[in-house]
C-alpha cells in the first residue's frame, strides 16, 4: 500500500498538462529559498499538492508502524501507539476519499460529449 502511495509522487513529473506548474518548472534561485517563501511567491500545482499529500500519508503510516514496533519491544506505551495508529487511519481515509473524488471527476469528464 505504501509503495502505491509513493508512486503518486512520480506522477507530477510525467506528462504535465500545458500551462500548469510542474516540479521541473521551479527556478534554481527559488530552490535555495525556504519553502514558506516559495509557497507565498508562487502557487502550487495540483500535482504538487497530490504529491505532498501522498508523502505525508506515507510518513504517517511509517510513523504508526514504527510506534507499533516500539510497543512490541516495550519502548512505547499504549497511548502513543493508539494515537499514531488513529492518526494514520485518518490520514489514509482522507487519501482514499480524495482518490475517489479524483476518479469520479475523471470519469465525469470522460463521459462528456465533445
Amino acid at each position: 500500500m505504501i509503495e502505491s502511495l509513493t508512486s503518486v509522487k512520480t506522477l507530477s513529473s510525467s506528462s504535465p498538462l500545458s500551462g500548469t506548474l510542474t516540479e521541473n518548472s521551479v527556478s534554481s534561485s527559488s530552490i535555495m529559498q525556504p519553502s514558506a517563501a516559495v509557497n507565498a511567491a508562487q502557487p502550487m500545482s495540483f500535482s504538487q499538492v497530490l504529491g505532498d499529500m501522498a508523502t505525508e500519508t506515507v510518513g504517517s503510516l511509517r510513523a504508526s508502524e514504527t510506534k507499533s514496533f516500539e510497543s512490541i519491544q516495550g519502548k512505547a506505551n499504549t497511548r502513543e501507539v493508539v494515537d499514531a495508529v488513529m492518526s494514520a487511519e485518518q490520514t489514509l481515509q482522507t487519501a482514499i476519499a480524495i482518490r475517489d473524488k479524483v476518479v469520479t471527476a475523471y470519469l465525469e469528464v470522460a463521459r462528456m460529449q465533445i
